[in-house]
């Protein structure tokens, strides 16, 4: 999705009417947890001004990120909506650092939606049966909820004996024989 100034002028008149589906693949690169995304659909409208282009964008789409506790696929539908500004007008920009520069003669809003995704990935994303998910152990790492965890210190606990008091067992182990 790209447009020439020139090619926007014809829509002076009234707004550019946008319905696009774009492909954002190389959000991928940029955060290597996304491990898939669907093709963005883009809608909305563009107004042209003698400086600038006024865009309100709407996307739409489906990104999948790893289950923060089991590691297995997640789905997260986005819907974002944001209004965003391009100039090619040196005076226009150094009015306001919000407005996006153009540079040359076209306008290419894609690195624009890229960082709109990449804004709506969570920090943390779990899947539906992550709360199944009890105990996990693999190479070097282990997984145990709060309720496991304490229930194996207790344990452990109660089986080992203080060092301080060992001589003290072994004390009462002769005087029964």
């Amino acid at each position: 999705m790209k447009w020439s100034i020139h090619q926007l002028q014809r829509y002076r008149q009234g707004a550019m009417p946008l319905d696009e589906a774009v492909d954002l693949e190389s959000v991928k690169k940029r955060n290597p947890e996304i491990r898939n995304i669907t093709p963005v659909q883009v809608t909305g409208s563009c107004t042209i001004g003698s400086k600038t282009l006024t865009c309100r964008f709407r996307l739409e789409g489906i990104l999948t990120l790893p289950c923060s506790r089991t590691w297995e696929d997640v789905q997260l539908p986005f819907s974002i909506e944001s209004d965003e500004q391009f100039s090619w007008d040196e005076e226009v920009l150094a009015t306001d650092d919000e407005i996006r520069p153009v540079v040359g003669e076209i306008i290419d809003p894609t690195p624009v939606f890229e960082e709109l995704v990449l804004l709506e990935v969570p920090l943390q994303i779990f899947s539906e049966n992550a709360d199944e998910m009890k105990q996990a152990e693999g190479k070097g790492w282990s997984y145990a909820t709060d309720e496991e965890y304490n229930a194996r210190l207790r344990e452990e606990r109660e089986t080992t004996v203080d060092p301080r008091l060992a001589d003290l067992a072994k004390f009462f182990e002769s005087k029964d024989e």
